[in-house]
């Protein structure tokens, strides 16, 4: 198996880098080993979270892959390490490695969200995808699940015995259930959450312009406006604020230096 991907650090939180298709690849050699591994797909949310909670940020730090999921993320990478980041999104990450897995005869399990959802995403990849092996999917009640209801969905998966199981819960529920099963399930884990619902057709994405131009949360915005609304803008602003803290700093440190910080300091 090929070394796991090079991490870079942003705001204190470990990015996984490389391109689109290193990554595709280095998630299905976990899968295939049958790691009991797990996947975070980082945006600016999730590392302003892993900033204020100290929990949320040790899940980030022992996930074996953490992706630049957001395009400002990525942009981060380049902007403090000298190298360009594509953003390596979940919600193309999905069908990528769906694809990749039909190719290399390797199974996948989906579990989260709705029964309509997971059928709708069935039916695509059968359409699509008719060599992909789908080994399972389920859609576990929208509440805390009792510890019988927890040992009966692991056993459930590891009978399936997929190579990839994709998880969609919400952050940060997914990203804490991937971490809480590390051991218990013999797969790598992805926490993907919209991407669902998207590869599912229920949710159409933004044209590839506008998410260049990193218009992509305007629009889930305006979708979810009364559950996103706090998230965006104090969450936004924070990642603005801590990503110019951390320049000055850098910038302050080379000064006194003399010499421009190593490219693996932390930021």
């Amino acid at each position: 198996m090929h070394a796991l991907l090079h991490k870079r650090q942003v705001l204190n939180t470990a990015i996984s880098t490389g391109t689109p298709a290193d990554f595709v690849d280095a998630i299905l050699q976990l899968g295939a080993a049958r790691s009991s591994a797990y996947v975070c797909c980082a945006n600016a949310h999730m590392l302003v979270e892993a900033h204020r909670r100290p929990a949320f940020r040790q899940i980030l730090v022992e996930a074996n892959v953490v992706t630049p999921d957001g395009s400002p993320v990525a942009a981060a990478v380049g902007w403090f390490h000298g190298t360009p980041q594509a953003r390596v999104a979940g919600m193309d990450l999905l069908p990528a490695l769906l694809a990749a897995a039909a190719e290399r005869g390797q199974s996948v399990y989906f579990y989260g969200t709705t029964a309509a959802v997971l059928a709708a995403m069935v039916a695509r990849a059968r359409r699509e995808l008719p060599a992909l092996r789908i080994a399972g999917v389920h859609a576990p009640p929208f509440r805390p699940l009792s510890p019988a209801e927890e040992e009966a969905d692991v056993a459930a998966i590891n009978a399936a015995d997929p190579d990839l199981l994709f998880v969609a819960l919400g952050c940060p529920r997914q990203e804490q259930w991937m971490a809480a099963h590390r051991g218990q399930i013999r797969a790598c884990m992805l926490g993907v959450g919209q991407a669902f619902r998207v590869y599912a057709g229920l949710e159409p994405r933004l044209p590839v312009w506008a998410r260049r131009l990193w218009l992509e949360w305007t629009y889930r915005l305006w979708q979810e406006p009364r559950r996103l609304a706090g998230r965006y803008f104090v969450t936004n602003t924070w990642f603005v604020y801590l990503l110019a803290r951390a320049a000055l700093a850098r910038l302050v440190s080379g000064h006194t230096s003399g010499s421009p910080p190593h490219p693996t300091n932390q930021l």
